[in-house]
């Protein structure tokens, strides 16, 4: 027993070794060596079964999974309800395209797998076959054990039998013998787990199969990344009929899209027009996209197809031949025919099961471009109704605004022809390009606008925080017109407001700005420019004087003391006298402005532009106010003259007095 244990354990170690220099040959051969397996008669066929290699079946899953991925453009470029019927439709379209395209890349991995593993031995130099010749070493090593282990495990089972039924004193030489046994077992088990450890290592080293695995690792996790593929069952999903939308479900948001779709196409203003317009064309520029990478994929399935019909051509071809050979074939050729056709019979199911899934993704991607050609017009036509649209609304808002300026021109040459008075032409050309502009914003606002609703609310609420926001400048604006009316002022006039005297030398529609004059001695500049808010025509304490237009005059007023013990009569009379015949070289002038006044102003109370002396009594004793009419241009010298004519007067009065 013992010699035939360690027979057998030596033999079994001398396998191993074999096994394990040819997967080690394997290994160091395959990167040089490309797999060239063997190709008997008939499973040579199985060779040719897959019409793609690992990398063509990831390449056209990724740029159909690229393609599918589409929908997603196609969804958020979807906003009428004929664009979600064909959206839904070219949803169901894809969905079967996707499926269709997994079980191809699917069918074509199994058989990958099956050329990996009905591979020929070959022999230890031979690249991937060594490690095929060495995995059925492990294998024919791993039955040859269990069938001696089993021989042992009986042995076992016998020994323990006798135990039970011998006596005491031979217990002991069956227990040996049994210990023996069960030593045996472990040591049938230890070589077990060695060559289950050399059998996955062999396994690992072949490449065609561990590329098959890989591949089909590869193709579920590109599944995973698109749930339709693993969920939409390709056999049961009816195909989407174009002919009748109608009959096809929407899916559950589309209430809401319908909602937006029809409540948007009642706007009417240019910037929705346009931004219409704009939003189709890039529709259609989507949808051009899309069905080119329709059109490529189309291409790809197309070129792929041709494969497998001339395989099945050869195929056919080749059981053509076998059946005509069987008519005279007998024994053992006859019976190696019945196995030649049905490997056959096998090769063109499988291939078959490659080619009716590519002919379906044809007629699919045909009705999927059917689809986008109907969903391409719809929109081609909308996009004409938006610029047909578009273009009437533009043309109003043109004709519109030619007759605003149209009409401004007239008012303008009406102005210049029949308006002579400078003042008030100006007050009428800055009223017709107010006018103008108001109309103009006013008729673009209402053009580009949708809802004046919207509009108004919005209006109303930037109108109430600008009148806070800009309370003073609104109210110096409003000023602006009141300083222009009738009674205003203008550029030259002289004004005085609170107690700056100045010529106005720029009137804007927020302020005014003065050169302000001297007013101590002659009324010249001072050399420093006054501005005043044009709010100031509501201010009550500033107070806002000036000429009437036409009218260059002003009153003066001053007080002199009389001696004591006079004749005030007389005295009023020579002072009277006196002022006159100071003023009387400007008298004609002041009588015609104050006539000029009298005229402009309907006014009875303006009074005689003769100098006026008053007698009053003050605390140290008789004084006189003396009140006469100036030029503004020289009243600097009237009242240098009229003072020195006064102090003439009281002068000759005290001499006389004396006398």
């Amino acid at each position: 027993m013992r010699y035939d244990l360690g027979m057998r354990t030596h033999r079994l170690v001398r396998t191993v070794l074999l096994a394990l220099s040819l997967a080690g040959a394997a290994v160091a051969d395959q990167p040089a060596q490309p797999a060239q397996p063997a190709q008997p008669a008939v499973p040579a066929a199985a060779a040719q079964v897959a019409v793609l290699s690992g990398d063509q079946v990831i390449q056209i899953l990724d740029e159909t999974v690229e393609w599918y991925r589409t929908l997603g453009t196609q969804q958020q470029t979807a906003s009428q309800p004929s664009d979600l019927l064909i959206l839904f439709a070219n949803q169901q379209t894809a969905n079967q395209v996707i499926g269709l395209a997994f079980d191809i890349a699917r069918a074509n991995a199994e058989l990958l797998s099956s050329e990996a593993s009905s591979a020929p031995p070959g022999n230890a130099s031979a690249g991937p076959g060594a490690a095929s010749s060495a995995a059925q070493a492990i294998d024919g090593l791993q039955k040859k054990l269990q069938a001696q282990r089993q021989g042992v495990q009986a042995e076992i089972d016998s020994v323990r039998r006798q135990i039970g039924a011998s006596q005491k004193g031979a217990n002991t030489e069956l227990g040996m013998k049994l210990s023996e046994l069960q030593g045996e077992v472990e040591m049938f088990d230890a070589r077990k787990n060695l060559l289950d450890t050399m059998g996955q290592f062999v396994s690992a080293s072949d490449s065609k199969t561990a590329n098959a695995n890989a591949l089909k690792a590869h193709i579920d996790a590109i599944a995973m990344s698109v749930p339709a593929a693993g969920t939409v069952p390709v056999a049961s999903t009816p195909a989407p009929s174009t002919a009748t939308p109608a009959a096809v479900k929407t899916p559950a948001a589309a209430p809401a899209t319908l909602f937006a779709a029809s409540s948007g196409s009642s706007r009417s203003g240019i910037w929705d027009l346009a931004a219409n317009a704009l939003r189709l064309s890039e529709k259609v520029t989507t949808i051009n996209a899309i069905d080119r990478g329709t059109v490529a994929l189309e291409q790809t399935f197309a070129k792929i197809r041709s494969a497998p019909v001339e395989q099945l051509k050869a195929l056919s071809a080749r059981s053509d031949a076998l059946s005509t050979q069987a008519d005279n074939a007998h024994g053992a050729a006859l019976k190696a025919v019945r196995d030649q056709l049905d490997t056959l019979a096998w090769l063109f199911k499988q291939t078959s099961e490659i080619l009716i899934p590519l002919s379906k993704e044809g007629v699919l991607l045909q009705q999927y471009r059917h689809n986008l050609e109907s969903w391409r017009d719809a929109v081609e036509h909308q996009y004409r109704q938006a610029l047909t649209a578009l273009g009437v609304r533009l043309g109003i808002l043109l004709a519109l605004l030619a007759v605003v300026i149209a009409g401004s021109e007239i008012w303008r040459r009406l102005v210049v022809r029949y308006t002579h008075e400078p003042r008030r032409r100006y007050q009428l050309l800055l009223l017709r390009k107010l006018t103008t502009w108001t109309v103009i914003v006013v008729i673009i606002g209402l053009t580009f606008v949708t809802e004046l609703s919207s509009v108004a609310t919005f209006a109303g609420l930037l109108t109430a925080g600008l009148a806070v926001a800009m309370q003073s400048v609104l109210v110096s604006i409003v000023g602006y017109f009141f300083l222009i009316g009738k009674y205003g002022i203008r550029v030259g006039d002289r004004v005085q407001i609170g107690n700056v005297s100045g010529e106005v030398i720029d009137l804007g529609l927020v302020r005014l700005h003065l050169m302000e004059l001297n007013p101590q001695g002659p009324l010249g500049a001072t050399g420093r420019v006054v501005a005043f808010a044009n709010s100031i025509v509501f201010q009550a304490s500033g107070g806002l004087f000036k000429q009437i237009p036409g009218v260059n005059f002003a009153w003066h007023e001053t007080t002199v003391a009389l001696p004591a013990d006079r004749d005030y009569v007389l005295l009023k009379e020579q002072l009277k006298t006196a002022v006159t015949d100071v003023v009387k070289e400007f008298h004609e002038e002041i009588v015609r402005q104050t006539k000029q006044i009298e005229q402009t102003t309907a006014s009875s109370s303006v009074g005689s532009a003769q100098p006026q002396v008053q007698l009053h009594f003050s605390a140290t004793g008789v004084e006189a106010l003396v009140r006469y009419p100036v030029q503004l241009q020289h009243e600097a010298e009237i009242d240098e003259r009229v003072s020195k004519e006064l102090m003439k007067v009281i002068a000759g009065s005290a001499a006389q007095a004396a006398s």
